[in-house]
């Protein structure tokens, strides 16, 4: 027996079920090409930014860049793009970023749970949509003779939905949960190196934020003398002693 003819007996809940498999598998080799392609380059990719960290955080912002085409490399570009920042302005940037990615990596997981629901509700309501068509069928004079075998027949054939959504149904769960797992790894990379960059910025801040602190208190310095030297100017010139009073002879 081919699928085509397990399709036809199936009945008319196999075609919804056909939809949701298709949508299935689609979400399934999308996200398998996905994960497969962040978990083979992110290790790689975290460990080249944080080396290069150590030494000059221009080069470890450059080679984040590079890599903003991966989820880990956006989360760590995306402090090291700031022109100016303080720790917490970093913390914040790591975490709202980790928020977005981890958000992204859950696309299909909506979908995958939907079919995963109405999979086995529609095998069964078409199992009981061919048992209702099967038992009309049926007299009081004809059991127990060669007549029932149809009957038979047509209750086994409408059987064939409820496993089709079975079918459908298991094999988009267990996608579902390795996804999941992916995800869960996620936050653990997504902490841990958050966590390494963090500590590498509280050890030795990146250069530009001393040199940007040092022209702002250079600039303080340099304007505010004059402006009280500014001030002394249009105040009125200190009394010049009186010469004669110097010279009087009773003093």
């Amino acid at each position: 027996m081919d699928i085509l003819d397990l399709f036809q007996k199936g009945g008319p809940a196999m075609w919804p079920l056909a939809v949701l498999s298709i949508l299935a598998l689609s979400v399934i080799l999308e996200r398998l090409w996905f994960w497969l392609r962040i978990l083979n380059q992110e290790k790689e990719i975290v460990n080249r930014v944080l080396d290069a960290a150590q030494e000059n955080w221009d080069i470890a912002a450059d080679i984040a860049k590079q890599a903003t085409d991966q989820p880990i490399g956006r989360f760590l570009y995306a402090p090291l793009r700031l022109l100016k920042v303080d720790l917490e302005t970093f913390r914040l940037a790591l975490e709202a970023t980790a928020e977005d990615e981890l958000a992204g990596m859950r696309r299909g997981e909506k979908l995958l749970e939907a079919v995963i629901a109405l999979s086995p509700l529609l095998g069964l309501l078409g199992t009981v949509l061919g048992l209702i068509q099967s038992l009309r069928s049926i007299r009081i004079g004809d059991l127990g003779t060669e007549s029932t075998a149809g009957v038979t027949t047509g209750i086994g054939e409408s059987l064939i939905s409820t496993a089709a959504g079975l079918i459908v149904a298991i094999i988009s769960l267990v996608f579902y949960r390795l996804f999941q797992g992916f995800l869960v790894n996620q936050v653990k990379v997504f902490r841990k190196a958050g966590n390494e960059l963090e500590l590498l910025y509280r050890q030795s801040p990146p250069e530009f934020s001393k040199g940007t602190a040092i022209v702002h208190e250079a600039s303080r310095e340099n304007v505010s003398p004059p402006r009280k030297k500014a001030k002394n100017l249009f105040s009125p010139p200190p009394e010049e002693p009186n010469v004669t009073d110097s010279l009087d002879p009773e003093q």
